[in-house]
């Protein structure tokens, strides 16, 4: 018997350089998301890593893993240097001012996007507002700190409060004016039918709505608020008022640095922010994606 050669037909030597080029784009994207994840990941680990570990082991062995397997930099920070003070300030000051935040910005988006004003302002209002955010702190760190000296406000829970709400106001009345847009009119006009006055038809018909995005609004201001580092630097001086990032620097002396317990400080100031994601991953992807599809 004469075994016989198929010649492959032509859509098939056509759509052979492009099943190429299909698995070269995947393999070129799963590389750069591999490489993303290492460069986001590494320096968590090694950080978690260095917690662990003895100071001779990391300024002189230079291991990658913890021979000497320690906790003495988390029970150092919690012992002497008062990290639950630093820590207990952080989570007060974010949770009191994003909300303070929201509930203000909410209302103020919400105006924005449902009423007219004069000469279409209401178009970049927004916009406007967002611009004291995009200032650098440094620009305006000396008259806020001269207000809060005039107002008693120096080395308080509360002067942070209130200069954290008032920078995240922009960015919740700019985030939220947006999704406030995305909600039909006429819901809102036929709850007003049935009865509802404006407030009500908002509380109840647009707030449920827009929760996603609200959600996400959140996550993103307690996250820069949690982080935040020169406004606290400026405005406290002691363990009464001052935030964890301060206290995380307060390891650093003027001749060496206590790695190990500021690596151990990283690890327990990134607790709370990573549990809260956690707990609201479903309702942030529902939010950034809100609107995407109609």
């Amino acid at each position: 018997m004469t075994a016989t050669l198929r010649r492959p037909a032509d859509d098939e030597v056509l759509a052979e350089p492009g099943r190429w080029r299909g698995r070269g784009r995947r393999g070129g994207f799963v590389a750069v998301v591999a490489a993303a994840l290492l460069f986001a990941i590494v320096p968590l680990l090694w950080m978690l890593s260095t917690s662990f570990k003895t100071n001779r082991e990391i300024t002189q062995d230079g291991t990658l893993l913890p021979h000497s397997f320690t906790f003495g930099n988390y029970s150092s920070l919690f012992s002497g240097r008062e990290f639950g003070s630093y820590l207990t300030n952080s989570i007060v000051i974010t949770v009191a001012s994003v909300a303070v935040a929201l509930l203000f910005g909410t209302h103020a988006a919400y105006a924005i996007a449902r009423f007219r004003l004069w000469g279409g302002l209401e178009r970049y209002l927004g916009f406007a507002l967002l611009v004291t955010r995009i200032l650098p702190p440094i620009v305006v760190i000396i008259p806020v700190f001269l207000l809060a000296e005039r107002l008693s406000l120096l080395n308080t829970r509360l002067g942070l409060i209130v200069v954290y709400s008032a920078f995240n106001v922009s960015v919740v009345v700019w985030m939220m004016e947006s999704f406030f847009r995305e909600i039909p009119v006429d819901l809102e006009e036929a709850a007003m039918v049935d009865g509802d006055s404006r407030f009500a038809a908002f509380r109840r018909i647009v707030l449920p709505l827009a929760a996603p995005g609200l959600v996400a609004t959140g996550i993103f201001t307690a996250i820069v608020t949690y982080n935040e580092f020169l406004f606290a630097l400026v405005l406290t001086s002691t363990p009464t008022a001052e935030t964890m990032p301060v206290g995380a620097a307060t390891l650093i002396g003027r001749i060496n640095i206590d790695w190990g317990a500021m690596s151990a400080a990283g690890v327990i100031g990134a607790l709370p922010i990573l549990l809260f994601a956690a707990l609201v991953q479903k309702h942030l992807v529902r939010g950034l994606t809100m609107g995407a599809v109609k």
